[in-house]
């Protein structure tokens, strides 16, 4: 047993707790993880007619999982829960009743100057959170699926998205961005910090499945002696969903 308990990984696929609970669930290969208030996805389920297909129930919230069409192909939307242990719950949950490409659309916060509302899609993530360590072996970071990130691009410069990729840090403890940290690093090339990434990409790698994360910018540490939290990156919002929805509509089926 390693004497750090993060450290202690087991690699066996089955806990005393699954998340497939023979609920009678199926939900379409191809899954938006939204990260965005529930105004403006509710909004996007009136225009799409979204249907209820599943719920994860828990103590404090009822997740809905629904599902839209598009172009003839079915598509699942589930709006997700801040933090990695949360999200992680999710994400489990639509792998295990069907779920194969999965992308996560959210906000950052920028570490470098920045503007606001910018897109970026995810080549790698810091693991400064606990979560992935109990899905992969312990190492400093993810790197995420790359014929995810080249297609989650291919389908926003097509509909005239600038994007470009970034190296993001997955950090679960939102008063814990100091100054000291910020620094060390931006000097290893991450920009931009959320919570999540790092192990909604190890769930996948774990389970199979494949995973990719368009970010908007939003608050700014840029400069730590005067945090600038814009608007959070709010008119990105509705945006990203229609462009989340196309990037998996645009994705190549799986053999």
């Amino acid at each position: 047993m390693a004497e750090l308990p993060i450290l202690n990984y087991d690699s066996s696929p089955d806990a005393v707790i699954n998340p497939f609970r023979n609920e009678g669930y199926r939900f379409p290969e191809k899954m938006l993880l939204a990260f965005v208030t529930m105004d403006h996805l509710n909004t996007f389920y009136q225009e799409y007619h979204a249907q209820i297909i599943g719920e994860l129930k828990t103590f404090s919230n009822i997740v809905q999982v629904r599902q839209i069409n598009v172009h003839g192909e079915a598509i699942g939307i589930c709006p997700a829960v801040i933090g990695a242990p949360a999200a992680a719950q999710i994400i489990d949950f639509l792998i295990a009743y069907g779920a194969k490409q999965i992308i996560a659309v959210g906000s950052c916060g920028v570490l470098l100057d920045k503007p606001e509302n910018a897109l970026l899609v995810v080549t790698e993530a810091l693991r400064d959170e606990g979560t992935s360590y109990h899905y992969l072996p312990a190492a400093p970071s993810i790197v995420l699926d790359a014929d995810m990130v080249k297609e989650i691009q291919v389908s926003l410069e097509s509909v005239g998205q600038n994007t470009r990729t970034v190296k993001t840090w997955s950090n679960d403890a939102f008063f814990r961005e100091t100054p000291a940290l910020i620094k060390q690093y931006t000097a290893q090339g991450y920009e931009v910090v959320e919570m999540e990434c790092a192990a909604m990409a190890a769930i996948c790698q774990f389970r199979g499945a494949k995973f990719g994360q368009i970010l908007f910018t939003a608050d700014s540490l840029a400069n730590q002696k005067n945090y600038d939290p814009r608007d959070f990156g709010r008119a990105s919002h509705p945006r990203v969903l229609t462009l989340g929805i196309n990037c998996l509509a645009d994705l190549p089926a799986l053999s």
